[in-house]
């Protein structure tokens, strides 16, 4: 058995260590009475002794009742030593009390001091050891990667530590960072070398291998900027996770990932404030339709967040509400109930509102793909008009308090078939709030999310897996693009913002080359475009547009008490049409042939080629 085993076996037992830690304590005494009386103590062989077998059990029986042998030490961190001090201090003043109440022996004061800090030093020095033992087995420097290390705040320092004590195939160099007033110093025993300014030349004179980036609040502009400095060295780039990843979870290299799309978007993340929405979702009743999409299936994990006392978890797949149910956590306590159900089913969606009463309706479900919805127009009027009809009506008619619709950017003058569609369901929701005033409908409208099943990412990948090329529409085409969580955190806010009839729209920054990220994904997968990659541009695909819009009319559009949330009323101009909504719906869906033609009559302002 090797030393780095027989030291571990060892520090595995806590019975060892309260054995060692009383003879080492026993030791201690002696070297109290040794250095002050001589190698020899006949005097006060009988305090000697007392003393000797008295305090290291106080310690012991005081270490053992709050934990001092259940900690693992090969792992122990600054707390675990702190507790250390405090208790051993605790023990010494105990047994001080002890000995003068009941006089058990002469202790002179200058053999305590020394005995005092022998004991804290052996102790302490034991518990050190084993770390040193683990260290000492680690790789050498020589057989792992050099690694530079962005970011010398807590986070950073944390990794460092980690990287140096655990078998890990990183070894860190030295820190980047651009507060001026850290470089040239220490932190966690490495040394600032300069900023992100400096990095091609840091990386080059140091020889660094991979840079890790360890500061969990970045914003997507600089890690870009990082990214895109260093592809040129072909140095791997790792990151910790954002701060709502690591949700307090511990710093340590078990969570460096790669860098992923969403990391490198350009613009601030969007925060939104979800305490008022715990008003409205707290302790109701809440039904999620399309709970089994990328967008409804978060609004399900954010809705739990809030309390409420049921949810109802609707999906027409029942593969997707199964998978659902199973990523949930086992601990959750706040029931949630599938339901396999068509949103256009009118029987069946009455009867689960009658049964059930939800007071606060999430309306996800929808046909999204533009493409498939070209060739597809009853089915896009049947699922997103009919459907948005049928749970609009029941939410009025059986009391919900609020209902929230997702919309979409290509709403605004839209050019497909599914943009239509959606527009339709926007009005239908204001015809609803005039019929129902007592519940609050709104919807809320935004542009692509990065995750999503339908979203271009995954297509991009499985093209890049297989070895290209990458297929774009356009070299000119831009979409808006934001994170799931970010835009579900949208749409829980505007159900507390709005008070009936309101469209919700997201400041979304700047919209995003689809290009530009297919040459992304490119690189984030270690290859180059155009060279190990191609990207080959196919033409724009059947109800498409180069650029989508955010607003019809930016200047009836009204900030709220969120700085990037905006808002406008649902106004579609005449209604009179819908005397006649329920007729042309069901015709519609009764002829396939007459669906477009009707969709059109319906929303004046889509352009269809």
């Amino acid at each position: 058995m090797s030393i780095k085993e027989s030291w571990r076996k060892v520090s595995g037992h806590g019975w060892a260590i309260a054995v060692l830690d009383f003879f080492l304590l026993a030791l201690a005494v002696y070297f109290g009475y040794a250095v002050r009386l001589g190698i020899v103590i006949p005097r006060y062989v009988s305090d000697w002794v007392h003393i000797s077998l008295f305090m290291p059990l106080v310690c012991v029986i005081i270490f053992s009742l709050f934990g001092q042998y259940s900690t693992i030490w090969q792992h122990a961190g600054t707390e675990d030593y702190s507790k250390f001090l405090w208790l051993y201090i605790v023990s010494i003043l105990a047994f001080l009390l002890i000995n003068s109440l009941f006089k058990l022996a002469i202790f002179p004061r200058t053999s305590f001091a020394i005995s005092f800090f022998a004991g804290l030093f052996l102790c302490g020095g034991l518990r050190f050891s084993w770390l040193m033992a683990k260290s000492i087995h680690i790789k050498p420097k020589s057989q792992r990667l050099r690694a530079l290390i962005i970011g010398a705040g807590e986070a950073g320092a944390f990794l460092a530590r980690d990287l140096m004590r655990n078998e890990s195939d990183l070894y860190p160099s030295g820190f980047v960072d651009d507060d001026v007033a850290k470089i040239g110093r220490h932190v966690s025993g490495l040394r600032v070398l300069g900023s992100t300014e400096d990095l091609p030349d840091i990386c080059e004179r140091e020889k660094i291998e991979v840079v890790l980036i360890a500061i969990p609040s970045v914003n997507g502009k600089k890690i870009r900027a990082i990214f895109d400095a260093l592809s040129p060295l072909n140095i791997q780039v790792r990151i910790l996770p954002s701060l709502r990843e690591l949700a307090g979870g511990q710093v340590s290299v078990s969570r460096l990932r790669k860098v992923r799309l969403e990391d490198l978007l350009g613009r601030e993340p969007v925060r939104i404030n979800l305490e008022p929405s715990m008003n409205y979702i707290q302790g109701k009743r809440v039904l999620i339709t399309g709970a089994g999409g990328s967008i409804g299936s978060e609004i399900v994990h954010q809705v739990l967040h809030n309390d409420p006392s049921e949810i109802f978890a609707l999906g027409h797949g029942e593969q997707s509400i199964y998978l659902l149910m199973e990523k949930l956590n086992a601990s959750v306590k706040i029931p949630v109930n599938p339901v396999i159900a068509d949103v256009a089913d009118e029987v069946a969606i009455e009867k689960l509102f009658a049964e059930k009463l939800p007071q606060v309706v999430f309306h996800a479900a929808a046909h999204k793909h533009v493409p498939l919805m070209e060739f597809n127009a009853r089915e896009a009027m049947r699922v997103n008009d009919l459907g948005t009809r049928t749970i609009a009506r029941c939410a009025g008619k059986f009391g919900a308090e609020r209902m929230v619709m997702i919309s979409t950017d290509k709403a605004v003058n839209p050019s497909s078939i599914m943009g239509a569609s959606k527009r339709l369901a926007e009005k239908i929701l204001e015809h609803e709030q005039k019929n129902y005033p007592e519940t609050k409908f709104m919807a809320v409208r935004f542009g692509n999310v990065l995750g999503s099943r339908g979203s271009v990412i995954p297509k991009f990948e499985r093209q890049i897996a297989s070895g290209g090329p990458v297929t774009v529409t356009d070299a000119g085409m831009k979409r808006y693009f934001m994170l799931i969580p970010e835009a579900v955190s949208l749409v829980i806010q505007a159900g507390a913002l709005g008070h009936g009839g309101e469209l919700f729209v997201l400041n979304m920054g700047e919209p995003v080359l689809i290009k530009d990220m297919a040459e992304l994904l490119i690189r984030l997968s270690g290859y180059e475009p155009y060279k190990d990659i191609n990207i080959v541009y196919t033409g724009m695909r059947p109800g498409e547009k180069l650029y989508e819009e955010l607003f019809y009319d930016e200047n009836a559009v009204h900030g709220t008490l969120h700085p990037k949330i905006f808002v406008s009323n649902i106004k579609s101009g005449n209604l009179t049409e819908y005397s006649e909504l329920d007729t042309t719906l069901e015709y519609a869906l009764r002829h396939p042939d007459e669906a477009l033609r009707l969709l059109k009559k319906l929303v004046p302002e889509f352009q269809h080629e």
